[in-house]
């Protein structure tokens, strides 16, 4: 998860174990389809598109179905149903503010069952949380597969490979360079230029989804935190960085920051609850909203969506 495109060699001497070990293991969980390697835009290279959490209330009977409708959406990145059973969160990256009226203004008041919503836009994207490992890997261990994140380096000058590559790495962020110049007809050197450019400049962020619980990650959670403009930085930025943090953004609304939370149980959440956020100066209000159930995560579908 912390680096899709590193080598079996590159993993095999992080972990101190054998490639052909390494191979033997994560071979099958590709092949059917446990790890999904992805990835997603970063909205801030991307001038046109509008990235947008919701929260919406719906009624328990048609919360399923609404789910899978956000889900089936090609512009949705996340969407959950939380605790309650009543309402759906969803991040979705919409393509320009025509397409956040629409959906505003049409979609969701003509969705049967919609009761109410919240929108949220995301005005800044936290990049530390471009890597997430669980926190199963070492500060040296992540150094050896990818670099650290920090600051966005300098977005590189677009180019007219990079839409069909981002669509290809989107389907299988692991392929061959071989394989990604095959499809998009160009060569693998050329290919490699490009990933070296947008990779780096953090144009995507690399993924690869698995079910958490194989993880041992069995308590989700989205926070909702309100702090004052001039600490907002600050905060996002030191949490975002945390092990546990999945996702950090800062969002206009009664709560300015929004925070995706993973942890191996009620315990664990309590834990980062009173232990990680408590005593972090300039926070002043949080609401906790457990994840019930995932429908769809960086881009990809994690349930059966009829």
């Amino acid at each position: 998860m912390a680096s899709p495109r590193a080598s079996w060699r590159t993993v095999a001497r992080t972990l101190g174990l054998s490639e052909r070990t390494v191979v033997r293991r994560a071979a099958p969980l590709l092949h059917d389809g446990t790890l999904r390697p992805t990835a997603v835009r970063n909205p801030l290279r991307f001038p046109r598109l509008t990235p947008v959490a919701l929260r919406i209330r719906c009624r328990p009977s048609r919360i399923t179905a609404i789910a899978a409708a956000l889900a089936r959406r090609p512009d949705t990145v996340w969407v959950d149903i939380l605790g309650g059973g009543d309402e759906v969160s969803a991040v979705l990256f919409l393509d320009g503010p025509q397409a956040r009226a629409s959906l505003l203004l049409r979609d969701l008041p003509a969705t049967t069952g919609v009761r109410s919503w919240d929108a949220y836009d995301l005005m800044r994207v936290f990049p530390a949380g471009f890597v997430w490992s669980a926190g199963l890997l070492t500060a040296d261990q992540l150094e050896a597969l990818a670099p650290p994140p920090g600051e966005p380096r300098r977005a590189p000058d677009p180019h007219p490979l990079d839409e069909a590559l981002i669509e290809q790495l989107t389907a299988d962020s692991r392929a061959t360079l071989d394989d990604l110049a095959a499809a998009l007809g160009s060569s693998a050197s050329t290919v490699r230029r490009r990933l070296d450019l947008i990779v780096p400049g953090q144009v995507v962020r690399l993924a690869c989804e698995v079910d958490l619980g194989l993880l041992g990650i069995h308590a989700e959670a989205l926070l909702w935190i309100t702090t004052g403009p001039g600490s907002l930085e600050d905060v996002g930025d030191e949490l975002s960085r945390h092990p546990q943090e999945r996702f950090a953004a800062a969002t206009t609304g009664a709560a300015n920051l929004l925070v995706a939370v993973a942890a191996a149980d009620l315990a664990g959440l309590y834990t980062f609850l009173t232990g990680t956020v408590g005593p972090i100066d300039g926070i002043h209000g949080v609401e906790v909203t457990r994840i019930l159930s995932s429908v769809k995560r960086t881009g990809r579908l994690r349930t059966a969506v009829s």
